[in-house]
């Protein structure tokens, strides 16, 4: 239609003008023919219809083949991931050690118990021996104190040559400056002595003639019994008395320590369910350090115990404890040394703070004056 109305008359006239729905058809028929070419898709010439797809290159598989910056992409996002990391476990390692130890050393440390002699350090080991040399004098048993000595466990395997030695290293030290130390030295130095052996301590702290055993001699008069009566007269006795035998009797007077002590602390009553029924003493020299090898003596109706300090050094030179039983009432003193506590101690039942059933402990602190 479109070419109807461009094509000219053959013939000079005018050519005849469109009408509008003419005009209308032909503008739609335009239009139509617009959308259609737009909506075509666009075709390739011949000659590159026929030329052959290039093939797509394939991704080098070989690491080799690949550049610096696509083998470092490859490792780093290729590798397989690992399901721990092992900076996290170190960091929890370091972590989880510090708090262990905090809570071991800090919060809730560890109290060892029923702890056998070889195994304390070094210096308590010789505290635990100065111990056992100051009871001696009271349990006077030899064989007993010679196998506690053992049981220490000491490189040197004499215990009397043991006991001068340890007596020797802490008289050149400190240790002899009071009054109890110098006291448990001296009472070293005559244990060993009397074996027969020998230390440097006999030099550095000679014994006084106030330390050495007293000796008294009493001299008895040998009675002599009277004639007997016989018929025929008797001589006159002589002018000239005739002395009477005597025999010396020698007696040793044991040593008497002349320091006392007096309770200062207690007895304080209190309710553990860690400690149940005990009574915890203490004795003390008037500076109030703890004095090892020290008697004390809990007695009760019908029986008594004595016991001594310094056997526990893990609870300090000091300490000594008595196991009580429920029901019973006890006092506890000093043999010789202090008088015996005024107010019973009741081992009767109780409650912890926290509400536990347990039985009423008491604490005694004796003192030198």
């Amino acid at each position: 239609m479109t070419d109807q109305l461009q094509e000219e008359p053959k013939t000079g006239a005018t050519p005849a003008r469109p009408s509008v729905d003419q005009q209308r058809k032909a503008r739609r028929s335009q239009k139509a023919a617009k959308r259609t070419s737009d909506s075509a898709p666009a075709t390739k010439p011949d000659a590159e219809k026929a030329a052959p797809e290039k093939p797509r290159k394939a991704p080098a598989s070989d690491p080799a083949d690949l550049s610096p910056a696509q083998q470092r992409r490859r490792s780093r996002y290729t590798r397989p991931r690992s399901f721990i990391s092992r900076w996290g476990v170190a960091l929890g390692l370091v972590i989880g050690l510090a708090g262990g130890l905090f809570y071991a050393w800090s919060i809730n440390p560890q109290q060892e118990f029923d702890t056998a002699p070889w195994q304390l350090r070094e210096e308590d080991r010789q505290q635990y021996l100065v111990a056992v040399m100051l009871s001696h004098p009271y349990r006077n048993d030899l064989a007993e104190t010679l196998q506690r000595l053992i049981e220490l466990r000491f490189p040197n395997d004499d215990p009397l040559q043991l006991v001068a030695d340890v007596a020797c290293d802490l008289a050149r030290t400190g240790y002899v400056n009071s009054s109890s130390g110098l006291r448990a030295i001296r009472q070293m130095m005559m244990f060993y002595q009397t074996q027969g052996k020998s230390g440097c301590a006999d030099s550095l702290i000679p014994m006084g003639d106030e330390d050495a055993p007293d000796v008294v001699q009493v001299v008895l008069a040998t009675p002599t019994l009277p004639p007997p009566a016989s018929k025929t007269p008797t001589l006159p006795a002589p002018a000239t008395p005739i002395p009477a035998e005597t025999t010396a009797v020698v007696i040793p007077t044991p040593i008497v320590t002349t320091s006392t002590f007096t309770i200062v602390d207690g007895p304080r009553s209190f309710c553990s369910s860690e400690a149940q029924g005990v009574i915890e003493v203490r004795v003390q020299d008037f500076e109030g350090e703890g004095l090892p090898g020290q008697p004390v003596r809990v007695r009760w109706d019908g029986g008594e115990s004595l016991f001594f300090t310094g056997l526990k050094p893990e609870r300090g030179p000091s300490y000594a404890d008595f196991e009580m039983e429920e029901g019973r009432s006890y006092i506890v003193d000093m043999p010789g040394l202090a008088d015996p506590s005024r107010t019973p101690m009741l081992a009767e039942a109780c409650f912890t703070e926290t509400g536990e059933q347990s039985i009423t402990s008491y604490r005694v602190v004796f003192r030198s004056n």
